[in-house]
């Protein structure tokens, strides 16, 4: 398939950011080439394809680089529009579903942060903005299987990494006080759900081998700041 030529994503093995971007990639089915970067020692390639922020996720494209996963998303769903669509038709629908993904970028990754790799995170107010942006979202989701309803979208596409992030932390260090599966049951429940579709688990890495990069980056973190 002609859109499909020369699709390679360079990515970093626990980066949520670039998980976003492999998922999309395997919800539709798009054949692509994974480079692993090294993120001490980025490649010229990272470097000339993202000059302006030097980081991962990068899609190339025929040549040409996408960055920003957000916007990776967006486009993989564009350019393969016949499989999965992952933005909702519907005007309205799809600017609803970029603001949730906003709110996620902007609250959820901000506050996820001041908790677990800022010293003193749980004490300035952070936890709780955490949790009320998931209470947020946890009425949002109601007894939907999907943010979209039955469908499998942007904004699960785009929301999953960051929770099992939070999750896999949340599970090892209890910053926000344990039991997710009792304070946020449908968001938990949605998790499941999503590791269970196959362009979900055929591109997450091993569960403990993530928890403990999540935590020696966490550690690492916190000593620089010593």
């Amino acid at each position: 398939m002609a859109r499909e030529k020369e699709v390679v994503l360079l990515s970093f093995w626990s980066s949520p950011f670039a998980l976003r971007a492999r998922i999309a990639l395997a919800e539709k089915g798009v054949r692509h080439e994974i480079r692993e970067e090294n993120l001490s020692d980025k490649s010229h390639l990272l470097l000339r394809m993202n000059p302006v922020h030097k980081k991962i996720p990068v899609l190339i494209h025929s040549g040409k680089p996408v960055c920003e996963s957000s916007l990776i998303v967006q486009y993989i769903d564009e350019v393969w529009n016949q499989e999965s669509p992952l933005l909702p038709s519907d005007p309205y629908e799809r600017a609803q579903a970029r603001f949730w993904v906003d709110l996620v970028d902007k609250k959820v990754y901000l506050a996820a942060q001041r908790v677990w790799f800022i010293k003193g995170g749980p004490e300035d107010g952070a936890k709780e903005d955490l949790m009320e942006v998931f209470k947020l979202l946890e009425t949002e989701l109601g007894e939907k299987a999907y943010f979209g309803g039955d469908r499998f979208g942007y904004l699960d596409v785009s929301f999953f990494p960051y929770y099992l992030a939070i999750h896999l932390l949340e599970t090892a260090e209890s910053r926000l006080g344990g039991e997710m599966d009792a304070k946020l049951p449908k968001l938990e429940g949605w998790m499941k759900r999503c590791m269970l579709r196959e362009s979900v688990s055929s591109v997450l890495p091993d569960l403990d081998k993530l928890s403990d990069q999540f935590q020696q980056v966490r550690k690492k973190r916190l000593d620089e700041q010593a």
